[in-house]
């Protein structure tokens, strides 16, 4: 029997998380069934969506979340022992899978290239990136794009995407370590929002003539911003807002319309899971190709020990991190 360790909800947040938020536990597993298969952690995902879990878990609940694992121990002939896949486990040690909702490394993936991309550059972030970029901003050469929160795990993905496709790029962190990080990726123009005297004002000199698509990540005061300056016909994808999450009270806003109006501008919420099948096998091989070709480049944040999950987790949401937050176990 394995004994497996799992971090789990202890309490819903109320405002900024805290590790009083958290209780780690071990459970024993079963032995694995026929068709099942005993999966080992070797890298754990904590991402922004993780902050939202009152509309998906309980109280008690073991922290949902994505991980690269080891197979172990198989009795699913798709799945050998010494495979290493992508699961949709938890914040666990250890767990048993019947094999649904498993993916191995992409068909290509080199030995030299870390497993734990399949969580950032080459994963969720990047496909979230990607669709976001292509599908929902319909993006096309030659056109001007503005992303938020550009030093994580998505928007560094967007921007080189965008400089891949011939476009402007545009983008902003939070610190200037941050920002010299987006113009050692190739953004046109990167620059600290904590420190501009006006974000209204730095946009435009940015771009005179305002922007054809906007990825955010961000939401709230600042996209009423951005609204302000995007050109005729213009597309928004909403990814993430995570200017909002920690707050008590929801914060109240301009409207919008009269600019998504009479600038017949397009506004789309997303989540990458919208894109199944050949469609999403695409985006990973695209992906997994220009990292290869080295048209994108990754960072990491590595935080080693699976008990150091909440710590990374509440650091991920401070913006402590460059690039894909990832626990090493």
């Amino acid at each position: 029997m394995v004994r497996a360790k799992c971090w789990t909800l202890k309490k819903h947040f109320e405002g900024s998380p805290t590790k009083n938020n958290f209780e780690l536990k071990e459970v024993e597993l079963p032995a694995i069934q026929d068709g099942e298969v005993l999966l080992e952690a070797l890298y754990l995902s904590v991402d922004p969506y993780m902050r939202i879990v009152k509309t998906r878990l309980q109280e008690g609940d073991t922290m949902m979340g994505g991980q690269v694992a080891r197979v172990v121990e198989s009795k699913n002939a798709a799945f050998p022992v010494g495979s290493i896949v992508v699961a949709s486990s938890g914040w666990t040690s250890h767990s048993i899978s019947n094999g649904q909702g498993l993916e191995l490394l992409p068909e290509g993936w080199p030995e030299t290239l870390p497993s734990s991309l399949a969580l950032g550059t080459v994963g969720m972030p990047g496909l979230t990136a990607y669709f976001g970029l292509l599908d929902i901003c319909d993006l096309k050469g030659g056109e001007t794009v503005f992303v938020n929160a550009a030093a994580g795990a998505v928007g560094s993905v967007v921007g080189q995407i965008a400089k891949i496709k011939g476009c402007k790029v545009v983008g902003c962190a939070g610190s200037e370590e941050k920002v010299a990080f987006l113009k050692n990726l190739g953004f046109d123009v990167a620059f600290n929002y904590k420190t501009v005297d006006s974000l209204d004002e730095t946009l435009k000199k940015a771009s005179p003539d305002g922007y054809n698509c906007y990825f955010d990540n961000v939401g709230g005061e600042f996209s009423n911003v951005v609204i302000n300056q995007m050109k005729k016909y213009g597309r928004i994808a909403l990814c993430g807002a995570i200017s909002l999450y920690n707050d008590k009270v929801p914060q109240q806003g301009p409207y919008v319309q009269l600019h998504l109006i009479y600038k017949e501008i397009r506004m789309e919420g997303f989540v990458f899971s919208r894109w199944q099948g050949a469609t999403r096998q695409k985006g990973l091989k695209d992906l997994l190709k220009w990292v290869l070709e080295g048209k994108i480049q990754y960072q990491e944040h590595i935080t080693e020990g699976f008990e150091n999950m909440p710590t990374a987790f509440i650091g991920m949401l401070k913006g402590d991190n460059i690039g894909k937050a990832i626990v090493k176990v």
